[in-house]
């Protein structure tokens, strides 16, 4: 009894060591997200990911796009070595086909900004300019507000009828105001997003709360003043 049970428990031993192997040689990221490297990686693409006009000026420089940023992220081996991993804002190194990718994660952000090249332990958030929005996280429903007085007749202004029509336009148009993004703010961060409405460009004040891209407010030209 004793070496029949010891024997199928060899056997079950040596099959989940093949399936987990196989699990993390064929399946890569999709199938291991409870491996350090896969979790840095999922927690980037839980996030919004922008780029500096500089950075992106560097990318074309060497012929990449925001399509090899978004890939290493999947193919990718995070260098934790060189990462900064200090402080409650992370920097992680990810390196594919030759390229190092920085990623920022400003602490209780919404935001990576991804980085080329360079020091972790030195890099920090952009603080100036505008950055591109490349790539949010896939969440239909990411954006979200309270329908407060203010907010409801701000958006009777711009015409704007839910949450929804925002996000639509801030995947087609948006823009992090970095300037005007201050990261420091407790308990919560909060960042400009600045995206148009037909013609009107509208600066939304956002943070993150729950998993959810929170509007505080809108700041726009308008003749009427909302409470």
């Amino acid at each position: 009894m004793g070496s029949s049970f010891l024997k199928r428990l060899k056997f079950y031993g040596i099959g989940f060591g093949l399936g987990l192997i196989f699990v993390i040689f064929f399946f890569q990221n999709r199938g291991c997200s409870w491996l350090p490297g896969n979790r840095v990686k999922n927690t980037i693409l839980d996030r919004v990911m922008v780029v500096s006009d500089e950075t992106a000026a560097e990318f074309k420089a060497k012929g990449l796009t925001k399509n090899d940023a978004i890939f290493a992220l999947n193919n990718g081996d995070v260098e934790f070595g060189e990462s900064d991993k200090r402080n409650d804002s992370k920097v992680y190194v990810i390196e594919h086909e030759g390229h190092k990718f920085l990623y920022t994660l400003p602490y209780e952000s919404f935001i990576t900004e991804v980085k080329l090249g360079g020091n972790a332990m030195k890099t920090k958030t952009s603080t100036a300019g505008m950055g591109t929005i490349w790539r949010f996280p896939a969440d239909k429903n990411l954006v979200y507000f309270e329908p407060t007085e203010l907010l409801k007749c701000q958006l009777k202004q711009l015409k704007i009828k839910n949450a929804s029509a925002i996000y639509t336009r801030m995947k087609k148009s948006g823009k992090i105001d970095f300037e005007r993004t201050d990261l420091s703010v407790k308990p919560k961060p909060e960042h400009y997003i600045i995206f148009l409405q037909d013609t009107t460009g509208i600066a939304a004040k956002t943070i993150w709360y729950k998993d959810k891209l929170e509007i505080l407010s809108f700041e726009f030209s308008s003749e009427t003043k909302c409470p």
